[in-house]
């Protein structure tokens, strides 16, 4: 199944605790349907002394979103929908408000 966000994209959280905030994707985790974007749904976390981290203590880490709950962000920093279209021979990703490319899912042979 085509996904509407992709790694790097920047994304505005639609829904949840961070309602508003943009961001950019790190990781999609395509199984669970989640995604973790940079600097929202940041949770402190508790850990234990390692070595690469001997004093261990208490971290910030980004926790991962629904995927529904987020959405792609277009040049005027306004969230939009996406479009799968096929232009040149080519897969591409659309955004619905703009009509702008966001990438190239499929490159023509």
């Amino acid at each position: 199944m085509a996904r509407h966000v992709r790694k790097d994209d920047q994304v505005m959280v639609t829904a949840g605790r961070d309602k508003g905030k943009i961001g950019r994707v790190m990781r999609v985790l395509t199984k669970e349907d989640r995604v973790i974007v940079d600097g929202v749904n940041v949770r402190r976390k508790h850990v234990k002394p390692t070595q690469s981290n001997p004093q261990g203590g208490v971290v910030s880490v980004a926790m991962p979103i629904h995927i529904s709950n987020v959405s792609p962000v277009d040049k005027a920093g306004k969230p939009t929908r996406v479009r799968f279209e096929e232009r040149d021979g080519a897969k591409v990703r659309v955004a619905v408000t703009t009509g702008e490319v966001l990438s190239t899912l499929k490159k023509a042979r």
